[in-house]
């Protein structure tokens, strides 16, 4: 176990830097243009490839980073550079870790290179979960797998909504039910290889914020795949619900509590996303406030947008720390007991919304203006409340872990 501590190793403050810089003079230059635009940023995503962000590796070596700071520091710096560009970014990541957490090796070596192409020929993956009525309900998933024991196929009938690079993807895996009577344990996953028919894009998502990231529902008619589609196979599958239904019967409250830590332990990266953008929108202001003159004087000498700033601040410091705490538990095996990755989450999430506002609140006028980009920041904050769990339903897990409830 990685011993904590608050002072990052010269190999991570090295990553660090090259991840700032690549912000700074690639992603933030381009961060106007590409949300005017809410078009996918494929010429960014081709230079993060050049240059090794845009892979498999990178993010392999960031997760298995023992401090289990890797991840959100990334996430914190290419965020910091813009939400909707970043996100494009690492957005095949959520389908890649789909596949490392359930496939075989040879499906790991099979999809995950096409998920991300070559530098030459970039591709983009797609990870469909979230249904029309199941969002924070996944016990409500509809999209339905139907094995088809004769041709050794899966059939998926359904439709995925919010899903990033939903539709433009190569790669889709896909989440489907295969015995309802479980709820979240009798769900799968599988693979969707490029060109299968059946599969097509549904609405594109016009959005308030995050405008650079393609978002779009999945329609999944009749989608046939080979057997060997399913992640981990179909024995694995049949060991895990034999031995989920077996503990319905003992105890069902017991397996919705551990599936509940999966996914408290995701929680961070998305924190870690939005204290990024809670401190880009900060310096703007900082940099602002002390370059602004009103009466005679830089505004950054009023107490009121002093004070303000302070708050800023502190508030930006402590998400990244509560983000931080939650992310060297999971990567230690520690249990979040007072559902951690949750309150990272949660205290990001609502400081970024907060900070971005108040940034516009300094700047005035010109905060209100797309000249300046804290208008950005503000309509892409507003996310970071609502995806990977709401902060409704984040203070739900918290309050249920507290009082020894049951997560449901």
């Amino acid at each position: 176990m990685a011993e904590f501590t608050m002072e990052l190793s010269d190999e991570q403050k090295e990553v660090r830097d090259w991840l700032h810089g690549f912000a700074a003079d690639v992603i933030r230059p381009a961060a106007a243009e590409w949300d005017e635009r809410e078009e996918t940023p494929w010429p960014v995503i081709q230079e993060a490839a050049k240059v090794g962000i845009y892979s498999l590796d990178f993010y392999a070596q960031q997760y298995f980073d023992p401090t289990g700071l890797g991840i959100p520091m990334a996430m914190e710096e290419l965020f910091w550079g813009d939400a909707g560009i970043a996100l494009s970014i690492v957005g095949t990541g959520l389908a890649a870790v789909g596949v490392l957490a359930n496939g075989t090796e040879e499906q790991i070596g099979t999809w995950i290179p096409q998920m991300y192409g070559d530098v030459n020929d970039v591709k983009v993956a797609a990870f469909c979960s979230s249904e029309p009525d199941a969002g924070s309900d996944v016990a409500a998933m509809r999209t339905r797998a139907v094995y088809d024991e004769a041709k050794d196929e899966w059939v998926l009938n359904g439709t995925k909504t919010w899903a990033t690079n939903g539709g433009i993807a190569g790669v889709h895996v896909v989440v489907a039910v295969v015995d309802a009577e479980l709820g979240s344990k009798g769900h799968a996953s599988f693979i969707i290889p490029p060109a299968t028919p059946g599969l097509s894009q549904g609405q594109k998502f016009k959005k308030h914020g995050i405008r650079a990231s393609h978002t779009a529902e999945v329609i999944l008619d009749n989608v046939r795949v080979p057997g060997s589609c399913l992640l981990g196979g179909k024995e694995k599958l049949d060991a895990r619900l034999a031995r989920a239904r077996e503990k319905a019967k003992q105890g069902g409250e017991r397996v919705k509590n551990a599936a509940m830590a999966t996914f408290e332990a995701s929680r961070p990266a998305v924190g870690a996303m939005a204290v990024g953008t809670a401190r880009a929108a900060y310096e703007v202001a900082l940099e602002y406030a002390q370059t602004r003159e009103q009466f005679g004087r830089p505004i950054i000498d009023n107490q009121g947008v002093a004070f303000q700033l302070a708050d800023m601040r502190t508030s930006i410091d402590a998400a990244r720390l509560l983000v931080w705490r939650a992310s060297w538990m999971a990567i230690n095996g520690k249990p979040f007991t007072a559902a951690e990755g949750s309150m990272s989450k949660l205290f990001a999430s609502e400081t970024a919304k907060k900070v971005t506002a108040q940034a516009i609140q300094i700047l005035g006028g010109n905060g209100y203006t797309r000249e300046y980009p804290v208008e950005r920041m503000h309509r892409d904050s507003a996310i970071y409340t609502i995806f990977e769990g709401t902060s409704e339903i984040q203070r739900l897990v918290i309050a249920r872990t507290l009082a020894g409830m049951p997560i449901r």
